[in-house]
Parts: structure tokens; sequence; C-alpha cells
């Protein structure tokens, strides 16, 4: 299942493993910030997959169980590799953490009482929050850019559910799933 803009490149295995390892290795703050920059990345830069895919797949990688960065990874290398892409792409992903928390548990009583390191961490805190708004925005543009209302309507009324109602993602994501299977059903037997 190897993706034809994929295939066209002079060693393509190398670059998607290569590009994997340094989103993993420079991206901090969760699988919505790496989903972030796969989707710059695979889709706007390389052309290997487009937005509505990237969208399609992030939803797929959320509802899986697991690390949102590692799923992604998995169901990216998929879809433009297969499955040689699901093991590079897995392996890119994973060796950045294992050798950044061998490193720091190595090294954990000196950073946990480092004032310097203590403000390296709050200042990506605010940097990860500005990569997270960025990727709700265009997710959410997206959305609207569907025109379809039954999924606008579930995206605004997840949205207050868990802002405002502060109802768990649990409840929303089973509602979400029991109306989309009801409403394939419905246009199913039109």
């Amino acid at each position: 299942m190897k993706n034809e803009a994929f295939a066209a490149e002079k060693h393509p295995y190398l670059k998607l493993f290569l590009s994997m390892l340094e989103i993993s290795a420079f991206t901090f703050g969760g699988g919505f910030v790496i989903i972030s920059m796969m989707r710059k990345r695979y889709a706007r830069e390389y052309g290997w997959l487009n937005d509505q895919e990237v969208l399609d797949m992030t939803a797929i990688a959320q509802s899986a169980p697991g690390a949102l960065g590692v799923n992604s990874a998995i169901i990216f290398g998929y879809r433009i590799a297969g499955l040689p892409g699901v093991f590079l792409s897995l392996l890119a992903t994973v060796i950045p953490p294992v050798v950044i928390i061998s490193l720091i548990t190595f090294f954990y009583e000196r950073f946990v009482n480092n004032e310097v390191a203590n403000i390296v961490l709050q200042v990506m805190r605010a940097g990860v929050a500005a990569v997270i708004a960025d990727v709700v925005i265009d997710l959410g543009k997206a959305v609207f850019e569907t025109k379809n209302l039954l999924n606008i309507a579930l995206m605004l009324a997840a949205f207050f559910a868990l802002s405002v109602f502060k109802v768990s993602s649990l409840w929303i994501i089973a509602a979400a799933l029991i109306l989309g299977i009801a409403s394939s059903l419905k246009g199913g037997k039109q």
C-alpha cells in the first residue's frame, strides 16, 4: 500500500525514517503536537498525504489504545509506505524518547532540583500550548470545511460538554460513536 508520491522519492524509506526521527526527537508536548508536525511535513511539505487523510488518521489514532504519537506514527507509516513504513516509523518514533528517558533517569538527581531545567520546562509548556492551539484551529477548520452539519454540531457539542459541563471524554467519545453508527446506518438505508 505504498503512496505514489512516496515511491517517486529518492531513498524514500530513509527519508521517512529520518523525518519521523526528527519529529519525535524535537517535538515536545504529546501526540497532538506530533500529529501537527506530521501533517505539516507529510501533507504540506512532502505531499505524501492530504489534509483529509491526516484528519481521518488522527481520528483512528485517537480511538486506538496507547500513546497517540506512537499510534499516529504507525498509521501514518502504513498509509505512506505499507508494512515497512510501520516498522520504520515506529522505530524512529520510539528511539528519541527511550534515549531521553534513559539519560534523565541516569542524571535524575541533577535534574530534579536544577533551576535552569525547571525554567526550560516551563518555557516549553508555553510553546506546547501554542502548537496545540494551532492543531485545534486547523482541525476545527477542516470540520467546518466539510459543511457536514452533523459533524459540526458534534464538534461544538463535544467542546461545550467537555469545557463547560466537564463531561468525561469517554462519554463524549461513546456518544459520538453511537451517533456516527446511527447516522451511517440511516444513510445506508436510503
